[in-house]
């Protein structure tokens, strides 16, 4: 695949954030720019100068639906991934006519998924149950057939989890879900352009793309809704997008999408994947030789390829990520009130304070290289040696 220049970081940090968000690859930049400029008109209007919107916005579907082997009629255009959650779980359950009132998610799943389900309990008295996850964040399909009844609608299990990288059984799941006569979504944010995703092959029933995690704009993602499936509209207007988001198209941010889906097909076809998994081995094979019994993978083997979450005994992620402004990335842990709590997945984990406070999630991309890995390893390193010198002597909880 012939790789443009990546985006000018004009010597700032390494970026190893990409699970986070992605930079805008120049191409798709080049293909949204005329539909800001020459190519305005309303897709839906009967005039000429609806024609090269409207024939864009049907090659963005088209070019979508690709990427997950699914039908251009199927793609749905949304605004984000949280509102195509939204769609999905919310337009799922109130659709049901046959009394399925109840969802069963699990508890590592995105707040676009798990605070949707809240609000449907709060608002319509809908049923949640939650699945626990074990020490290496999968779902056991186990669990879900024991949870699953004549009363659940829908059943969402995303396909890799945001901070740990973990990709959950999902096929096996979906089959359980619709030996219930359950439907399936699968929120696919980060999983849609990293490693190949077939909403069919899945058994999936809703799925949710999300531009910003694959090189497209914020502001832009799809939720593909299996033919056939009924939902309630989460926007009520003139009937765009197959009458479930109503709203003039923002046809620049879809093809900003449709381009950024052909771009991954492409990337996935050569290869894109491997590279990148050897980059975050490479990472995680320095940090591992560098300190010596410090490192701890949180999460598993099978996980996206880019995805490194390690806690390094001794210390604390923020403070770690503070003392390295040469690093972009992330924790998972959320300040409020200048005090950090632990990440909720490691906890779910099974993991004890220090070590879910320890975490750092290190994320690579298209544009990473080795040498980015190898100045990104060096700063962590030579932080760790500052902020942790002698390895502290306490012990984390036993899960691995």
């Amino acid at each position: 695949m012939n790789m443009p220049a990546g985006p000018d970081h004009h010597g700032g940090p390494v970026y190893l954030d990409h699970n986070a968000t992605t930079p805008v690859d120049p191409r798709v930049v080049e293909a949204m720019l005329p539909f800001l400029t020459g190519g305005f008109g309303n897709p839906s209007s009967g005039h000429g100068y609806a024609e090269a919107p409207r024939a864009a916005l049907a090659r963005a579907r088209r070019q979508v639906a690709e990427l997950v082997g699914a039908g251009a009629e199927e793609i749905v255009f949304t605004g984000s991934g949280s509102e195509a959650n939204n769609l999905a779980l919310r337009g799922a359950v109130l659709a049901a006519d046959d009394g399925r009132r109840r969802i069963v998610t699990q508890v590592t799943e995105h707040p676009a998924v798990l605070e949707t389900c809240r609000a449907l309990h709060r608002l319509h008295g809908v049923e949640v149950t939650c699945l626990p996850v074990d020490g290496r964040g999968l779902v056991d399909p186990a669990d879900l057939a024991a949870a699953l009844d004549d009363r659940t609608a829908v059943v969402s299990v995303m396909a890799a989890n945001n901070e740990t990288g973990t990709l959950q059984p999902v096929a096996e799941l979906a089959r359980l879900a619709h030996d219930q006569g359950a439907l399936f979504h699968c929120d696919a944010a980060q999983a849609v352009g990293k490693v190949p995703v077939d909403a069919h092959a899945l058994g999936a029933d809703l799925l949710t793309v999300v531009g910003h995690k694959m090189y497209a704009p914020k502001g832009v993602a799809a939720l593909w809704v299996r033919a056939g499936v009924r939902l309630e509209p989460l926007v009520y207007g003139g009937g765009q997008e197959g009458g479930l988001r109503a709203g003039t198209e923002s046809v620049a941010l879809a093809v900003a999408l449709g381009t950024a889906a052909e771009l991954a097909a492409a990337e996935l076809a050569d290869g894109g994947p491997r590279r990148v998994e050897e980059l975050r081995d490479r990472l995680h094979r320095r940090l591992t030789e560098e300190l010596p019994g410090q490192v701890r993978l949180n999460g598993c083997d099978r996980r996206l390829p880019g995805t490194l979450n390690v806690s390094i005994e001794g210390t604390t992620g923020h403070e770690l990520l503070a003392a390295v402004p040469g690093l972009a990335a992330s924790t998972g842990s959320a300040c409020h009130s200048g005090s950090h709590t632990p990440s909720p997945v490691l906890h779910a984990m099974g993991f004890d304070d220090a070590r879910a406070l320890a975490a750092v999630r290190l994320s690579a991309g298209r544009w990473t290289t080795a040498a980015d890995v190898d100045r990104a390893a060096g700063l962590l390193v030579d932080a760790v040696r500052t902020l942790a010198p002698g390895r502290p002597g306490r012990s984390w909880s036993a899960v691995s």
